[in-house]
C-alpha cells in the first residue's frame, strides 16, 4: 500500500493514451481502402493487429511476429502490418492536449518526471523523433520492448523504480489502462487512471502536488 501522507517527489507517466495520442487508424487511413481500415481497427481486433503489436511491446521483433501474421491472416494483411510498423510515426498524430504543459509545469516545480511504457523497441524511437520536446520534459523512460518486462507485472515497475532511484511511496503513476494502474498500486505506488490532463492535475493536487 502506498503511504497516503508521504511527500510526492516524482511522477511517472505511461505514453500512449496519456502523453501521446496513439491511433492505429491514423497510420492506415488514406493508404488502404476504408473498409479494410475499419476491419483492422475494429474493437474486437479481427485482424489481430493489436495482439501482434502487443507481442512486439513484450519484446518480440517484427521479424519474429510477421511470419505468424502471414500464416494466420494472409500475405496481404502481413504486408499491411509491416507497412504500419514502418510508418509508425503516422500513428502518433499529436501529444495529448495539455500534457506538454503539465510535464513542463512539473519539471519547473522541481518534480522528477519519468516515462514507463509498454512499447516495441523497434518503434519507440518514433516518439522522440516526432516529439523532440520529450527529451527535456522527461528525466528518463523505461521501455518494455527493450527490457522484455511489461506492465502490469510487478517486476517492470520495480525495474523502473530501481533504475530511476525512486521510492514507490514518493511516486505517482498515470496510465489509461485500469490493470496497469492496479499493477502500480500493488508495488506501493499511488496511481490514477488517466482521462485528461486537467483531471491529472486534480489527481496530483489531491496527493499534495502543487504546481
Amino acid at each position: 500500500m502506498a503511504c497516503a501522507s508521504c511527500l510526492v517527489t516524482d511522477v511517472i507517466f505511461d505514453f500512449c493514451g496519456v502523453v501521446l495520442d496513439w491511433q492505429c487508424r491514423a497510420a492506415l487511413a488514406g493508404h488502404y481502402p476504408p473498409e479494410l481500415v475499419d476491419r483492422i481497427c475494429a474493437d474486437d481486433d479481427p485482424c489481430g493487429f493489436f495482439d501482434y503489436e502487443d507481442r512486439m511491446d513484450h519484446g518480440e521483433l517484427l521479424a519474429q511476429v510477421l511470419p505468424d501474421v502471414e500464416r494466420e491472416q494472409g500475405k496481404e494483411l502481413a504486408d499491411v502490418f509491416a507497412d504500419y510498423i514502418a510508418r509508425y510515426n503516422d500513428a502518433l498524430p499529436r501529444m495529448i492536449p495539455g500534457m506538454e504543459e503539465l510535464l513542463g509545469d512539473l519539471r519547473k516545480a522541481g518534480y522528477g518526471v519519468w516515462g514507463l511504457t509498454n512499447w516495441s523497441c523497434e518503434t519507440f524511437h518514433f516518439a522522440f523523433e516526432k516529439f523532440p520536446q520529450l527529451e527535456r520534459l522527461l528525466n528518463g523512460t523505461v521501455v518494455s520492448g527493450v527490457e522484455k518486462k511489461f506492465k502490469p507485472n510487478a517486476d517492470f515497475y520495480e525495474l523502473a523504480l530501481h533504475r530511476f532511484g525512486l521510492k514507490p511511496d514518493a511516486c505517482v503513476f498515470f496510465d489509461d489502462t485500469a490493470k496497469n494502474v492496479t499493477g502500480a498500486q500493488q508495488v506501493g505506488i499511488r496511481a490514477f487512471r488517466f482521462s485528461t490532463a486537467e483531471q491529472a492535475r486534480r489527481d496530483l493536487a489531491s496527493v499534495g502536488v502543487r504546481l
